[in-house]
């Protein structure tokens, strides 16, 4: 059974975050294009499960499948496209998991939207207090079961990645 766990922002999780694209970077070589932090661990000062999120770009998504017994080696689990057309996903930990592979081939929609939600939530603090706050207290309502946790996320993030899309877009304006 799967632990819903919410904790306080920690340092570490940058370190996590680089020394796994070392080891993505070794596993896909110059199929990868870019790796960027994405989820509450790359945002400072917002409570998270403490899992890193790991949004990574790559030439072409049908070779991914290619590289799957690899990233089994390295103690993932090959999740398919797992509910997002286009996407390719991988999950460390079984059940502790410690990180999220999201990969999208270059030019997917999505890659901006998980990008534009983590900026704006750098962005304006206030908005990331108030993720982190919902959070905490879904993760005590449901401690076990992470489908209600997820569903009490639902609304807010709908709402946060709408506002990250046009404040991302009205940056790129100028």
């Amino acid at each position: 059974m799967r632990r819903v766990e919410v904790v306080a922002h920690k340092r570490e999780w940058q370190l996590l975050f680089r020394d796994e694209c070392e080891s993505l970077r070794a596993v896909f070589g110059d199929e990868l294009v870019e790796l960027s932090h994405i989820g509450s661990t790359a945002i400072p000062a917002i409570a998270a499960k403490p899992v890193i999120d790991i949004l990574a770009v790559v030439r072409s998504i049908e070779r991914v499948a290619d590289f799957n017994e690899e990233m089994e080696k390295s103690g993932y689990d090959v999740r398919g496209e797992n509910g997002i057309a286009g996407r390719r996903f991988f999950s460390k930990g079984k059940n502790e998991r410690s990180h999220h592979v999201h990969m999208f081939q270059a030019g997917h929609e999505d890659i901006a939207r998980h990008l534009a939600f983590r900026d704006y939530m750098l962005a304006h603090p206030q908005e990331a207090e108030r993720y982190s706050q919902l959070k905490l207290s879904l993760a005590a309502e449901f401690p076990t079961d992470i489908k209600e946790y997820v569903n009490g996320k639902h609304a807010f993030i709908k709402m946060i990645d709408e506002r990250a899309k046009h404040w991302a877009n009205d940056r790129d304006f100028f």
